[in-house]
């Protein structure tokens, strides 16, 4: 958890588990959902939402006429937990890269001790 300090501080106690996450914007607030990879008959909850409130800022529109329009903008403690969200992501798409590689390894190297085992038997059959 020293790696996701917002999502601990969001009460995220096993940032291993969240399957995946998406994200929903009122004028008000973002609204970040996480669902996580639960085993059957867990009594923990499959998702759970999130609400940050948007920060209102005043922002001039037109500099000839001084007028002024409301923006909203998100949280940075919105932005910190997507950000440490993406990182997980990111982290498990390339143990799946890796996983796929080192299989793919796996299967050449088994080809090749078949072919090499096909040979040293054709060897000893000329004996």
């Amino acid at each position: 958890m020293k790696n996701y300090p917002r999502l601990k501080e969001m009460g995220v106690q096993h940032p291993q588990q969240i399957e995946k996450f998406a994200i929903y914007t009122t004028e008000e607030f973002d609204i970040l959902r996480i669902v996580y990879e639960r085993e059957k008959g867990s009594l923990l909850p499959v998702s759970r939402k999130y609400k940050f409130q948007r920060v209102k800022k005043t922002v001039m529109v037109d500099s000839g006429t001084r007028q002024t329009g409301m923006v909203y903008e998100s949280s940075g403690a919105f932005r910190e937990a997507l950000h440490e969200l993406e990182q997980i992501e990111t982290a498990r798409s390339e143990g799946a890269d890796l996983s796929a590689l080192i299989t793919e390894e796996i299967r050449l190297m088994e080809e090749d001790i078949n072919l090499r085992t096909e040979y040293i038997k054709s060897l000893v059959a000329k004996i």
